[in-house]
């Protein structure tokens, strides 16, 4: 494991294109901002062990279990790509 030491409004980059940059710090927690990819998923360590855990459940359904459930939710979400925010006051 890589140890790096910031403070408050420094980044370090990964690869060529995400950014992980200390926004605040606050006693013991750290705010970090991270700028990454739409196609990279970015998820804290509980919520993507909760997927994980998800996904291997649903692995183990039943497919035509897995087909009522699908009707059920509806059609899928479609993600939409994120705009860049307006400059200006």
């Amino acid at each position: 494991m890589l140890v790096l030491s910031r403070h408050r409004d420094e980044s370090i980059i990964i690869g060529d294109d995400i950014v992980i940059t200390v926004v605040d710090i606050r006693g013991d927690k750290v705010r970090l901002g991270i700028a990454a990819p739409i196609e990279i998923s970015v998820h804290r360590q509980e919520v993507y062990e909760a997927i994980q855990r998800e996904n291997r459940q649903a692995s183990r359904l039943d497919p035509q279990e897995a087909r009522r459930i699908d009707r059920l939710n509806g059609p899928p979400l479609r993600r939409e790509p994120r705009r860049p925010r307006p400059e200006g006051p």
